[in-house]
């Protein structure tokens, strides 16, 4: 097993988990949330808030004479929830489409969203080993993180040893983000460059297909990150899409009348070609589970032995950089993980009129499938994180397989039971396989983010255990602003196929 001490800036022991970084982490955490809430609803993407985080953090605290690169990457840590529990937007507003909810709960979507999210947390701890000491995976937002950290914190980090200042390389930090925000302006506010375009190309008498062309600051830089091998297989995977499914499928199937061929393509690729994409990542995902089988076993028999040294002389030889949560400390918080998920489960299935033994029944079944699911989502998750990054993860791959698999769950129970027979049966069926695969979303959303910034803080010297309680504190604290921001967007300008007013405009 390598060392961290090998590879991670040995920084001396420095405050962490503080109080006023907490606070500051809270306080980004909402922000960034309601922010990723509208935004992901408006436009259809979110951002990660890993990033932003970690530059507010050092701007906020470097008024602060004793701030120093731990505690900002505690900040950064807890604040990154924000950009990733916000992917729950995408699943929870179809119970309002269904027409199953009239609003979002408050107390459902909380317990819902905060326990999805340290689910994903915990079930990344026994992976740490594996895929960010052990793996040469290249976890590109992570390392861009931590390359921001170390730059913004280096002249208190260098005063504190007495040594000679440098040149902190904030400028060129400074300058790429103006240059972004520069042609961004341009592109989304006046209007004067364009920063994608598509080429339709008739390839016969209906087969057709696209030449997506995009340019944006934010992809070029993670292009950067990545390197050539991933970037090569994201370009794989656009040209097996759109030079050989698409153009295939729109020559075989008739498409119906009316129907431009723009469309008819873009409708093959969503419900068709993206379909092969969730199956491919399905498989991937086993191969992934089954390739990681004997490093994570070893990395939770390491994990289970370094937490049995009990004696304080033998602790000394531990860095703090190896220590994960205790197995004590694991355990409680996945029992109250279980017990938030049988509470919000109970309300969501009690509002339905069954007998108490099936509405039991459900709860156990729901629970069961979102934590089995997410344990096998959490590993596949992060190991797409690391190879190319959060913001790029196919976490709505992800959503298709969870949907899929909850739906086949609650179709075998409710066929057995006769709810399909029942009013409102197949609505309800419905409405509980989109609630399950919301939480194996979150638990995905944040598998995601906490290796990345397990990451970021293996390269600066953080304590694993420190960060994972950060990132369940941001996850609960993101949790909180989900609902009301989701409500308030609801009232102003409703979904497709769900308005609040009978008289509002369904355009």
């Amino acid at each position: 097993m390598n060392s961290p001490l090998k590879t991670a800036v040995n920084y001396p022991q420095l405050p962490e988990l503080t109080v006023r970084g907490m606070l500051l982490g809270m306080l980004i955490t909402i922000i960034f949330t309601a922010s990723n809430v509208y935004l992901g609803l408006k436009v259809g993407l979110t951002f990660s808030s890993s990033i932003p985080a970690a530059v507010i953090s050092m701007a906020i605290l470097r008024m602060f004479k004793d701030s120093n690169v731990l505690e900002n990457n505690m900040v950064q840590t807890q604040a990154s929830a924000a950009g990733t529990l916000s992917a729950i937007i995408f699943i929870l507003p179809g119970l309002l489409m269904l027409g199953y909810w009239q609003g979002f709960p408050f107390w459902e979507t909380l317990l819902l969203c905060a326990c999805g999210g340290s689910l994903g947390v915990l079930f990344t701890i026994p992976l740490r080993r594996a895929m960010v000491v052990n793996s040469d995976l290249p976890y590109p937002e992570g390392l861009a993180a931590a390359e921001i950290l170390k730059v913004g914190s280096e002249s208190h980090t260098e005063a504190a040893q007495g040594q000679q200042k440098k040149a902190t390389g904030m400028k060129d930090i400074v300058g790429g983000a103006a240059l972004s925000g520069i042609f961004s302006l341009c592109a989304n506010g006046f209007h004067v460059l364009s920063s994608e375009f598509s080429y339709w190309i008739s390839l016969g008498k209906t087969s057709t297909t696209q030449l997506p062309i995009g340019f944006s600051m934010a992809l070029l830089g993670a292009g950067y990150l990545i390197g050539i091998a991933s970037g090569i297989a994201i370009l794989v995977g656009m040209i097996l899409a759109w030079g050989i499914f698409v153009p295939y499928l729109t020559g075989i199937i008739t498409p119906d009348q009316g129907v431009t061929a723009a469309k008819f393509a873009s409708s093959i690729w969503a419900h068709k070609v993206r379909f092969i994409g969730a199956g491919c990542i399905g498989i991937a995902a086993i191969w992934t589970l089954i390739c990681l089988a004997k490093p994570v076993v070893d990395g939770i028999r390491m994990s289970i032995q370094s937490l049995r040294v009990n004696d304080t002389a033998e602790k000394r030889i531990l860095h703090h950089t190896d220590l994960d949560m205790t197995p004590k400390s694991i355990g409680l918080v996945f029992l109250a993980i279980i017990i938030g998920l049988a509470i919000t489960f109970y309300s969501f299935v009690s509002a339905f009129p069954l007998s108490a033994g099936l509405i039991a029944l459900y709860v156990i079944v729901g629970i069961l499938v979102a934590v089995l699911m997410g344990f096998f989502v959490a590993a596949a998750c992060g190991y797409m994180a690391g190879l190319i990054g959060t913001s790029a993860s196919p976490i709505s791959g992800i959503g298709i397989l969870g949907i899929i698999v909850s739906s086949l769950v609650v179709l075998g129970l409710s066929t057995s039971f006769g709810v399909f027979d029942m009013a409102g049966g197949s609505q309800f069926a419905t409405a509980l396989a989109i609630f399950i695969t919301s939480v194996i979303v979150s638990i995905a959303a944040i598998s995601n983010d906490n290796l990345q910034d397990l990451k970021t803080g293996y390269v600066v010297g953080a304590t694993p255990w420190k960060q994972q309680v950060a990132l369940i504190i941001g996850s609960v604290i993101g949790a909180f602003a989900i609902a009301p921001v989701l409500n308030l967007l609801y009232q102003a300008y409703g979904f497709t196929g769900a308005l609040p007013r009978a008289t509002m405009d369904p355009g």
